[in-house]
């Protein structure tokens, strides 16, 4: 039986800097579970398997079962349904809290953060498989278990038609189906193994153009598996890590996601490196093609790509770029005397990989780039000690439920949902009854701050300071991002509030400071916050974007969700240190808000990037708004965004947004009109922050209505559709177990006569609950990509944050 471990390490090889708090790893033990417990996870996965194309998610029933066993729910209150005619009470409303709060508080882990699953792209494991295949390592790293899994997982995600999407709600494209099936066949199934889902996976690969349409990035991952060309693929020079960075094209002023992605990606082109030759690579060669593989023109393959895949196509400076690289400049560079500036330009990128393995203890930003790192570590040395060390953190990512096992987006969401669970439950004033969970929770966001920036020179490495930071998931990870560094602080600022009998001692104040040190570090010269860094480019970036699939990837934007959280975090510092850098903070805050207002789209909502999508914006919009001071009556921007918000009520009082909305920035319901409990609570909270419930308490009552009726037997809320975005096109499940979340969106402001004006109906904190869920969503992790901001065109900004005139390095 599986086994989630929490805050492990096992492994000589493993580096932390906080005894692994918050790792979460899986692990099987065939002598673990009695009959009863084996006949429900089995039960469990059956479920699944019977309705896989009606709900796509799983709920997390294995991490579920095993956390009721080890912190069973001491009291099971009354479940309570709401009729459309019905007042509630405080104490009703009590109730729905405490039975939230008591199933929830079950799922934290003892490091104090609530595990869950953080799955969702398709396109996470094939990569890992890929490596492990070519490296020699896949059946000591993988067990016959995870085989099994995951295996289980990908069949469970293969969709009707017979291929497999970009996420596992997605249409199918020949990106997911063509590596999906690689990863199968590299697993030991036959061609025609499944029971007919692998002769159906080829079938549609097969119609819909083969694999010479695949997107940039598996022409990449086959090449390295000898099933493709690498002159099939369009150039990734490594040289342009040589270039000076006052260029706005130097990789170091892009998002550190695409930099980090497309650094070992051209590690590996340039030494067009390819596996070993196997009977499966050269049955593949067969397999995934509609001629014979020595017939097919791979200059013609280079721009090719099945329309199923096309969200980004190239523009035709694009494909006048590859061509000039890849028939003038690359042939030069493969040969003296040209090759000495690539064994040059090798060597610098090798050398930054090593950088950013060592200072995330090789989890790395993200597992696209962990996976292409540990392969480029194996290409380097097959020895090393590099290699070694990326070994251990494979199991980091990897989460298995009862779908299977699947690749997480990341490490984990461990702060971020921590930070937001503590702040919902601190908002409900049940205190004392929760100041075990408080205390837990306080400890793990106090562990996981980033406690010191990244060693040399930062400028060198294009790195922006971290000390103070708090990062997505955990603190050996240590990549700083704006919004968990202002949801950090938020928590830790709230929790100061209280004794510290009930919830530990509060955080030293200097580490305060540290932390609204990197958020002021943060802010661009148009007033807004991007994630990891400063933007340090321009948008006309986006025209090299060579990721068919993803939009906005090449630097880090400015966005609604990450200024308005910086907003909230320096509002509430500044009322409990009024005497630290007052003036900076309420200039930062001043531009903040201006640039809210001048990204709002006309119709009154903001574009959400991180969730969907414009429900999700609106909220995060509003909520800065409020937090700097301004309301309904003073801001012409509050009251469009509650006209937008209140003209997507749906009949049955819930909000409901398709990830549609995201990919074809129009606003698009659920299909059959249906409500999602985290759009409902996005919703609700924007609107109750603005004050709906002094103008009109009608729509707040219909809305928490659907709310409280979606709430289950146990307490927890229905896993629904995907939540979580990142570029746009790609998409992440918000674990139920972060309906936690949902406590958030019930969160801080007590929302009274929500349901029947003149009674005293609970708290607003009810509606919390629908964000914590939502928030598991690969919240943001990936621009990096440097902007030179409305300066002046020869003032540049340094990785580090820091202003430098003149233009020179």
């Amino acid at each position: 039986m599986w086994k989630l471990k929490i805050a492990e390490g096992g492994s000589p090889w493993l580096r932390t800097l906080n005894n692994h708090v918050g790792r979460q790893v899986w692990e099987f033990d065939p002598k673990l579970g009695t009959p009863e417990e084996l006949e429900e996870v089995e039960k469990a996965r059956e479920d699944y398997h019977n309705h896989r194309f009606v709900h796509k998610h799983s709920s997390d029933r294995l991490m579920r079962i095993q956390f009721a066993k080890e912190n069973p729910v001491k009291d099971v209150l009354p479940q309570i349904k709401v009729k459309d005619t019905e007042d509630l009470t405080d104490e009703t409303v009590t109730t729905i809290l405490k039975r939230a709060i008591n199933f929830h508080s079950t799922l934290q882990a003892h490091d104090g953060h609530w595990p869950g699953d953080y799955g969702g792209p398709m396109f996470l494991l094939p990569g890992l498989v890929i490596t492990l295949s070519i490296t020699g390592a896949l059946n000591a790293v993988l067990s016959d278990e995870h085989r099994k899994e995951i295996c289980r997982y990908l069949y469970n995600h293969q969709n009707e038609d017979g291929g497999w999407g970009l996420h596992i709600e997605g249409p199918s494209t020949m990106f997911g189906s063509v590596l999906t099936y690689v990863t199968l066949r590299l697993l030991g199934e036959g061609a025609k193994d499944g029971k007919g889902a692998m002769e159906n996976g080829r079938k549609w690969i097969l119609d819909h153009g083969s694999a010479t349409a695949i997107t940039s990035w598996g022409k990449m991952w086959l090449s390295v598996l000898g099933a493709f060309e690498w002159s099939g693929n369009n150039p990734l020079p490594p040289e342009i890590w040589l270039l000076p960075y006052i260029l706005p094209i130097h990789p170091g002023r892009m998002w550190c996601h695409c930099r980090m992605v497309y650094l070992p990606m051209s590690y590996l082109y340039g030494k067009r490196f390819v596996g070993p030759m196997t009977p499966t690579v050269l049955s593949l060669r067969k397999e995934l093609f509609n001629v014979p593989y020595h017939e097919i023109d791979w200059n013609q393959a280079r721009n090719e790509c099945a329309k199923e895949d096309l969200y980004y196509p190239h523009p035709l400076v694009q494909d006048i770029l590859w061509t000039s690289l890849h028939k003038a400049v690359e042939p030069v560079l493969m040969h003296w005397p040209g090759k000495k500036l690539r064994e040059k330009a090798l060597k610098t990128a090798i050398e930054h990989i090593h950088y950013e393995d060592e200072n995330t203890r090789y989890i790395c930003i993200g597992p696209v780039n962990k996976v292409l790192n540990m392969l480029c570590c194996w290409v380097e040395d097959p020895n090393s000690e590099a290699f070694k060390l990326h070994i251990p953190r494979i199991y980091d990512y990897l989460w298995i439920a009862e779908d299977g096992m699947k690749m997480q987006g990341y490490n984990g969401s461990q702060l971020w949902d921590t930070a937001f669970a503590v702040q919902a439950i601190v908002s409900t004033n049940l205190l004392e009854e929760y100041s075990s969970t408080l205390r837990k929770g306080h400890k793990f966001i106090k562990d996981s701050q980033v406690l010191e920036n990244c060693p040399g020179n930062l400028d060198f490495w294009y790195r922006h300071i971290s000390k103070g930071a708090w990062p997505f998931s955990t603190g050996d990870h240590g990549w700083p991002i704006s919004d968990c560094t202002a949801e950090g602080l938020k928590a830790v600022l709230v929790l100061s509030k209280i004794p510290s009998e009930i919830v530990g001692e509060p955080l030293d104040a200097n580490r305060l400071y540290d932390a609204v040190n990197v958020i002021l570090s943060l802010q661009n010269g148009d007033g807004g916050f991007a994630t990891y860094e400063l933007t340090r480019s321009y948008r006309w970036l986006e025209l090299i974007n060579p990721a068919e699939t993803f939009g906005d990837i090449v630097i880090d934007y400015p966005y609604v969700e990450c200024t308005s959280a910086a907003i909230q975090a320096l509002a509430s510092f500044k009322k409990l240190y009024p005497g630290h850098r007052p003036r900076e903070i309420e200039q930062c805050i001043k531009k903040g808000v201006e640039f809210i207002e001048k990204i709002q789209e006309s119709d009154g909502s903001w574009y959400g990037s991180w969730g969907v999508c414009f429900t999700y914006g609106t909220w995060f919009g509003v909520k800065g708004l409020v937090a700097a001071g301004m309301n309904y009556n003073n801001s012409s921007s509050i009251r469009k965004a509650c006209d937008f918000l209140l003209s997507k009520q749906l009949d049955s009082g819930g909000w409901a947004e398709s990830y549609l909305s995201c990919q074809n920035k129009e606003y698009t319901n659920l299909k059959g009109n249906r409500s999602h409990v985290v759009n409902t609570g996005w919703a609700m909270l924007a609107l109750v922050d603005a004050g709906q419930a002094e103008r009109d308490p009608t729509p707040l009552h219909r809305g928490a209505r659907c709310l409280i009726n979606s709430q289950m037997e146990n307490g927890d809320f229905p896993q629904e559709e995907i939540m979580g975005v990142f570029n746009r096109n790609s998409y992440f499940t918000s674990s139920v177990t972060l309906c936690l979340s949902g406590i958030l969106l019930i969160l801080n402001v007590t929302f009274q006569n929500i349901l029947s004006s003149g009674k005293s109906f609970a708290r607003r904190n009810y509606m919390e609950w629908s964000f914590l869920t939502t928030k598991r969503m690969f919240h943001r992790c990936v621009p990096c990509l440097y902007q030179y901001l409305a300066i002046s065109p020869n003032e540049q900004i340094r990785p580090t944050g820091e202003y430098r005139k003149g233009g020179k390095e």
